[in-house]
């Protein structure tokens, strides 16, 4: 099963977590694990080359099939931009999770804003 969770700041994603194995199908056929794979690589680099800003990758371990970051501060202009990249995101993976529901879940955690 793999676990999909975006974290929300203050009305703002501010962060991903992808982590496991859909179970789909074996190792290097399994399209669903190949679906939220490229969505959260596609969402990082699309961060950096789209939008000017560098995630901090948190985690990363193929073996296990753990992709986590976080944004940095940015600018509002970065983070506006950073928040379509975001969105994009988020609704990728809430449809894989819709259309595998035996093998993706997905959630948005809240987190409490920074004073």
């Amino acid at each position: 099963m793999i676990t999909a969770v975006l974290y929300r700041e203050g009305g703002n994603l501010t962060g991903c977590r992808l982590e496991g194995h859909s179970g789909w199908a074996e190792s290097g056929r399994d399209i669903v694990c190949a679906a939220a794979s490229i969505l959260g690589c596609t969402c990082v680099n699309a961060l950096e080359s789209v939008c000017g800003v560098i995630p901090e990758i948190t985690e990363y371990n193929e073996d296990k099939g753990v992709l986590a970051f976080e944004l940095p501060e940015t600018t509002e202009k970065e983070n506006a931009e950073a928040q379509i990249v975001m969105k994009t995101l988020r609704q990728g993976l809430k449809d894989l999770a819709e259309a595998y529901p035996q093998n993706v879940t997905f959630s948005i955690k809240e987190r409490r804003k920074q004073q």
